[in-house]
């Protein structure tokens, strides 16, 4: 059902008490089906559709209430906000709520919605992992592939790599309680349009609860270009999370699909000290012999690193280092 007044997405924040990070938009006429989970063609195209049907609000005024505290902003010209800022007391680990409005020139709600923020513990972990072909069987490396999958696939029966889950899991698990897992970034060219789409089909497959970093909203009239962008945005992305979480150790996972390897690597030149490991996925073959060579450059670095083609390998590498306990290759 198109909904013709406001209304305010809110995707999950990060961060800790001197640096929290909460995004969203707010939208003048948002298109917002109900997800049917159907084999049809026709319904599964349909639905897709619809998540770029959209009518963003640019350069409104929003604020952000966090315990006592109200902040104000205004959205970008595609609608989309950010709000980061310093908390007057502190915030324990784990998750935290923050509700975001939009106003009218009277600062009077238009319409609000509730998000969450992640905070972890600073001695934790954290995890960046790539989506397409990381995670999910994408093909992003080809654009007539990937829209296949878009519109053939449902949510639910869109195809995660096989114990990718379980990988994942027991590295938030990681040195962490259940309760306070390590924190997980989700960074992909996918778009903001998608980011319910992929929220549903980590949750289906029972991935760690983390924070999307996506690509700029599109329109319906764009949909043929989902997930092509320049690859400068996802580095922006990952330094934007290292400046987060200063004390953090990061380790990365991607593949060697399109431009991953090259991103890691740079960043784990500049900054070694805060890359644990690297994983990367050898989704081609034909350039494993130069990923290795790629990889390699950490090996100075005393950068554990893995280029894996199963899970299987992922996993054992990470027992092999410490990172993850009592798994054994089965």
């Amino acid at each position: 059902m198109s909904v013709s007044q406001p209304s305010v997405k809110v995707y999950h924040g990060y961060g800790h008490t001197h640096n929290l990070v909460v995004y969203g938009h707010v939208f003048r006429k948002h298109s917002n089906p109900r997800q049917v989970f159907s084999n049809s063609l026709f319904v599964n195209v349909r639905h897709l559709l619809r998540l770029f049907l959209v009518k963003t609000w640019p350069f409104v005024k929003v604020r952000l209430r966090f315990r006592d505290q109200e902040i104000y902003n205004r959205t970008e010209y595609d609608g989309f906000f950010k709000f980061e800022f310093s908390s007057d007391t502190e915030v324990n680990a784990g998750w935290h709520e923050v509700f975001v409005e939009v106003l009218d020139d009277n600062d009077q709600a238009l319409a609000g919605a509730k998000g969450t923020i992640y905070v972890p513990h600073v001695t934790q972990y954290a995890f960046i992992s790539d989506i397409d072909d990381t995670v999910m069987v994408s093909h992003s490396a080809t654009i007539a592939r990937r829209l296949r999958e878009l519109f053939i696939k449902n949510p639910r029966t869109r195809k995660t790599f096989p114990r990718t889950a379980e990988h994942y899991k027991l590295l938030s698990g990681a040195y962490a309680s259940s309760e306070k897992p390590n924190p997980f970034f989700y960074v992909s060219s996918s778009e903001w349009n998608l980011y319910d789409y992929l929220v549903e089909t980590f949750r289906f497959n029972k991935l760690p609860e983390g924070a999307f970093l996506l690509n700029q909203i599109k329109r319906w009239k764009d949909l043929v270009k989902t997930g092509k962008t320049g690859h400068e945005g996802k580095l922006v992305r990952v330094l934007r999370i290292f400046d987060a979480f200063p004390k953090q150790k990061f380790i990365f996972f991607g593949d060697n699909s399109q431009r991953d390897p090259y991103i890691y690597t740079a960043i784990a030149e500049k900054y070694p000290d805060r890359v644990a490991a690297v994983y990367i996925r050898n989704i081609r073959p034909e350039v494993a012999a130069e990923t290795r060579e790629l990889l390699g450059k950490l090996t100075s670095l005393d950068i554990p690193h893995c280029l894996f083609a199963s899970s299987e390998e992922a996993m054992d590498h990470s027992h092999r280092i410490g990172l993850i306990e009592n798994w054994r290759l089965s």
